[in-house]
């Protein structure tokens, strides 16, 4: 009789204890369970304790905190299973001392493996040529994120460069302080002897910041100009490139893969030849009265493009570009938009620049005359 009254106690206490300590096991950050023995709720805090001071708690006391049970901070007393009693906190604390020892070893293992693959593939790396390198496209097209990194990249690129320097620069009039960002790359490339040639847009002419910039470099920099250029590109040595990766010029884009580098430094050769050197003069227009820039202006108007397009390809502001477009009405004698293009495309300003004023005419003048 007595060991039919036992038995059953036997069995749910062994399998209590087998249940708290799969808990105890699988410790914190389990779906089951939200935290673990290193950090309890404030109810299974409050339990805990006062079974440690009394040595022990009534089962009832603990059914609000399931976790003590599930990680073995308490079990069924055997002399009486409607009482629990606490493991002691000098085994819990054995008990968490061990896990994180497993799991710094663990940390351990990951590490010399991780330190392992890096020297593996440091040593595959090492054995490609640079060729190959961009063959495989492992650094021929690099997304720079932020500004420093953009930087950080350049500088690295002026270190590297021995020759030649190719650049596009948009936009209207250079700023002081836009010119002064790169002026120590561009000091350290004259100091090397690498030559430099630069595109801008006809406007840049009248900044007197990209004026002192050419007279401090010297023979270093050739400079030359266009209506309109391209986006910015940066090329070093025809090795590698850098264009923008947004509006905002905030990311970037470093390239090495050769065709692409060529690729562009063909698209530069080629505005190159087209551009006029600084030191010219911009061609006359052959019609009096209307200047280089309005009969840029026109052209592209005769395209179909909105002042503000207009003003963006010509690096200039809105407010200049409609101030240009009123001049021109005027001096073609245009009342409305749809007549000033009907008079732009009589004068013929809707084509490349004439090398001869003797075939221009503006409707209702008479010869031009050069100015």
């Amino acid at each position: 009789m007595l060991r039919t009254r036992i038995r059953p106690r036997i069995v749910a206490l062994r399998n209590e204890v087998e249940t708290g300590v799969r808990w105890a096991m699988a410790g914190p950050g389990t779906d089951e369970h939200p935290h673990g023995a290193d950090r309890l709720c404030e109810a299974g805090d409050r339990v805990y304790s006062r079974a440690v001071r009394r040595g022990r708690v009534p089962r009832r006391d603990a059914e609000p905190v399931p976790c003590l049970l599930e990680l073995a901070l308490l079990h069924p007393d055997p002399d009486d299973m409607d009482w629990l009693v606490p493991t002691s906190p000098q085994e819990v604390m054995l008990r968490l001392l061990r896990g994180v020892y497993d799991e710094v070893s663990a940390s351990q293992r990951r590490v010399g493996s991780a330190v392992a693959a890096f020297e593996w593939y440091a040593g595959l790396g090492r054995q490609l040529r640079p060729a190959e390198v961009a063959a495989e496209g492992g650094a021929a097209i690099r997304v720079l994120d932020g500004l420093a990194r953009i930087q950080a990249a350049m500088d690295e690129a002026t270190q590297a460069c021995t020759r030649e320097v190719l650049t596009v620069q948009p936009g209207g009039i250079r700023r002081e302080h836009e010119l002064s960002e790169g002026l120590h790359r561009a000091l350290a490339l004259r100091g090397r002897g690498v030559r430099m040639r630069d595109l801008y847009t006809h406007v840049a002419r009248h900044g007197q910041g990209l004026l002192n910039y050419l007279e401090l470099m010297g023979d270093a920099v050739e400079a030359r100009t266009l209506d309109e250029v391209i986006d910015r590109l940066i090329l070093f040595d025809r090795t590698v490139a850098f264009i923008p990766a947004n509006a905002d010029r905030t990311m970037a884009l470093e390239l090495r893969h050769p065709a692409l580098v060529e690729y562009l430094a063909t698209v530069f050769e080629r505005l190159w030849r087209l551009a006029i050197p600084l030191t010219a003069p911009l061609p006359d227009t052959g019609i009096e009265g209307i200047s280089h820039r309005e009969r840029s202006i026109a052209a592209l108007l005769a395209e179909g493009h909105q002042d503000a397009v207009i003003a963006e390809r010509l690096g200039i502001s809105v407010r200049t570009a409609r101030a240009h477009i009123a001049r021109l009405s005027e001096t073609l004698g245009a009342a409305s938009r749809t007549q000033l293009g009907v008079r732009i495309a009589q004068a013929g300003l809707d084509g490349p620049t004439p090398t001869s004023a003797s075939s221009l005419r503006v409707p209702g003048q008479g010869s031009p005359t050069a100015r």
